[in-house]
């Protein structure tokens, strides 16, 4: 069957729910169509690690509500063919899409680890994966998480604050390494295990089986560890395969200009699979965050409508870890010279992130509404030193 649309978005995530309200609004007759992987309609992703833990919000609140868009939506559909020429995708089932204008909105796939054992390891990344979980995360339940990053902060800390009994396990020596400042890192470490997560850093997960009742994973220390269940945390891969097939130009993700357009003039690309240019850090950036997701998908959703201005915001994103919070922007790298701003060590202040004199990244640990003097600092030429710093940036009453 052949489906005609003015508007193509392929990807049905909240990049693709912001671009489908993004046309409307500009075009009120416009005729948009989204294609879905997923079965579920576009839905908030952040609290899948976040609020649907603790009690807060329901699986039917994060519910994005695209249908009041007016978009056609497909879901479970996996576009495996773009003919640029033709104007046409084509998904597995053999049905095929024609459009003027295009969006690809395609995600990213979490990394797996290199071994299969059951259901009982879940690489997080979906609403499907969080019911998997929640069918394991019972008040008392051994769980693994297998990660020390982001996602796996996060998960640690919602699985221990719903009753589980929690083993962290990652490559690095201490928990968000490589991210925040050491003494920082080090101080998650005993803040999880005050909180009863078994944190085991420098440890990696070399394979893993199904066991009576949950499933045993073998640890690069040659011990082993036997759980209800597991949840990797690794990472993500931005979904290009289907740009690289087309022929666009893709360098970690699919390469885009100011306006979020691909290298082909009627394709553009928003959300965690677009690389683009950021003025204020002078480089070209990927972020797997909701801000950059709804924010592109905004941009492009408009530039599609005729309304091209350019793309120049600066994503920030956000965590929470037990009743630590934060918000971050820019370059979180502790390989840069990092300044660190406290009024109560490692659990009120600012971290900074130096290159040659320039901020390029900020760190808001429990330090709110400071978000946007963070950017205005980074777009700043500086130059800038510990002292220029201290006392910079501050919670507003």
């Amino acid at each position: 069957m052949e489906h005609v649309h003015d508007y193509l978005i392929v990807g049905a995530g909240m990049a693709a729910d912001a671009a489908a309200k993004a046309i409307r609004a500009v075009d009120a007759a416009a005729d948009v169509g989204m294609i879905g992987e997923e079965t579920s309609p576009p839905y908030q992703r952040p609290p899948l690690s976040k609020a649907l833990w603790k009690g807060g919000k329901s699986v039917a609140d994060i519910d994005l509500g695209t249908a009041a868009s007016g978009a056609k939506l497909y879901p479970g559909r996996r576009i495996v063919a773009l003919d640029r020429a033709a104007h046409v995708v084509c998904d597995a089932q053999g049905d095929s899409y024609r459009y003027r204008r295009l969006l690809l909105a395609t995600g990213a796939t979490p990394r797996r680890l290199p071994f299969e054992a059951g259901d009982r390891i879940i690489h997080y990344r979906t609403l499907h994966d969080y019911e998997a979980l929640r069918r394991f995360a019972r008040p008392g339940a051994t769980i693994a998480v297998i990660g020390g990053g982001f996602i796996g902060a996060e998960l640690a800390a919602s699985l221990c604050g719903a009753g589980c009994k929690v083993s962290m396990l990652f490559p690095d020596a201490h928990i968000g390494a490589g991210r925040y400042p050491d003494g920082l890192a080090r101080y998650l470490d005993d803040y999880y295990r005050q909180h009863g997560v078994d944190v085991r850093g420098g440890v990696r997960v070399t394979g893993g089986r199904p066991a009576d009742g949950g499933v045993e994973l073998g640890l690069s220390d040659g011990s082993l560890l036997r759980v209800e269940a597991a949840v990797a945390g690794l990472g993500v891969t931005p979904n290009t395969a289907l740009a690289e097939q087309a022929g666009l130009k893709v360098d970690d993700g699919i390469v885009v200009d100011a306006q979020l357009r691909s290298s082909d003039p009627d394709i553009w690309a928003a959300g965690d699979v677009a690389n683009f240019y950021n003025p204020a850090l002078d480089r070209r950036l990927r972020v797997e965050h909701e801000d950059a997701a709804i924010g592109m998908g905004r941009h492009a959703g408009r530039a599609m409508a005729g309304v091209a201005d350019s793309y120049d915001t600066l994503p920030f994103f956000y965590s929470d870890l037990f009743d630590l919070g934060y918000e971050a922007v820019g370059l979180l790298d502790a390989r840069l010279q990092v300044v660190e701003d406290w009024r109560e060590p490692c659990r009120e202040g600012v971290v900074y992130y130096l290159e040659h004199g320039r901020v390029r990244g900020v760190l808001l640990w429990n330090t709110w509404d400071q978000v946007d003097a963070a950017r205005a600092l980074i777009a700043e030429a500086g130059p800038f030193d510990a002292a220029a710093l201290q006392g910079r940036l501050s919670s507003q009453a």
